[in-house]
């Protein structure tokens, strides 16, 4: 199984991540395909798990800088403690932290200044 590869098209039918994407992640040095003989990109059998880690931590709302820092920390049991990861990690919860105070105040300002009927304020 481990020598098996598949095309762009599959793997994106595989991963349900468009292949214009899967084309941006390479971009990025998310994801490195090989070339085949006519140049079409080969994606060998770790591609579908690696574009579902990136998918994650995009949803965690890190960057693609911060995703090219930690992949190298994957394992299949989750990340290893590289040296960096945790500041990575860090990093990201507290611009989490960072946007989830900046809502708030807003929805405070716009509740301030528009309050709603009824005590509700949802």
């Amino acid at each position: 199984m481990q020598g098996i590869t598949v095309l762009i098209g599959e793997l994106s039918r595989a991963t349900g991540v468009p292949a214009r994407l899967l084309r941006y992640y390479e971009e990025q040095e998310l994801l490195v395909p090989q070339r085949d003989s006519n140049g079409y990109r080969t994606y060998d059998h770790t591609a579908t798990s690696r574009v579902h880690r990136i998918r994650e931590l995009l949803d965690a709302g890190l960057p693609t800088r911060a995703i090219r820092e930690l992949l190298p920390c994957a394992t299949a049991a989750g990340y290893l403690h590289c040296d960096h990861s945790r500041k990575v990690a860090q990093d990201g919860l507290t611009r989490l932290d960072n946007q989830i105070a900046e809502l708030r105040h807003q929805r405070e300002l716009l509740t301030r200044h528009f309050p709603v009927r009824g005590g509700e304020d949802r």
